[in-house]
């Protein structure tokens, strides 16, 4: 008798978990659906040095301080513009391969919206060329005031982990301003 109301009860504990995941996924599935999809720009220079240029993978991700994460994998897939620098006009007339040395490209992609202003954007570099961006910044289209501000790199970047930063969450201490860390796997 102790055996059936064991299995009972551990059956009904494991019915109760499991409708109560369901209602937790049937939340998370209308959040989803009410949050919607938004479309951003994404603009990157790469530096004029020598060998700044890739021909490699390059993905990118940002959010805001509300943990709304975007990520796109890979980003030279993306490629919509080639910006002049010095007169910022688009040349798109020419097919062309994204992050050579001394060229702003613009992507555009779609993704989850975020609720607040763009503060953090990491970059990741998948394969065995060097890379020198100089700087990246993410447009939010219909939602301006959610733009980031420019992020500058002006280094090669290191392979195969994301580098970037975090402006989120920073904390004023007595040592100096102190900014929780974000890991990615």
């Amino acid at each position: 008798m102790v055996i059936h109301q064991r299995f009972f009860a551990t059956t009904l504990l494991f019915l109760l978990a499991f409708a109560l995941n369901c209602q937790n996924m049937v939340f998370a599935t209308r959040e989803l659906q009410i949050k919607g999809n938004c479309s951003y720009v994404i603009t990157i220079e790469t530096s004029c040095t020598k060998n700044a240029g890739t021909s490699n993978h390059v993905s990118l991700r940002f959010g805001d301080s509300k943990s709304n994460d975007v990520l796109v994998r890979p980003l030279n897939r993306k490629h919509v513009k080639w910006v002049d620098k010095m007169d910022q006009s688009v040349l798109d007339d020419v097919p062309r391969k994204p992050f050579q040395p001394c060229n702003v490209d613009e992507f555009q992609v779609d993704g989850p919206c975020v609720d607040t202003t763009i503060c953090y954007l990491y970059l990741k570099l998948t394969g065995s060329d060097n890379w020198r961006p100089g700087f990246a910044q993410v447009r939010v289209l219909d939602k301006a005031r959610f733009n980031s501000d420019y992020f500058y790199f002006r280094r090669y970047l290191p392979r195969h982990v994301w580098h970037g930063y975090d402006l989120c969450d920073r904390e004023v201490t007595p040592f100096g301003i102190k900014h929780k860390r974000k890991i990615f796997h």
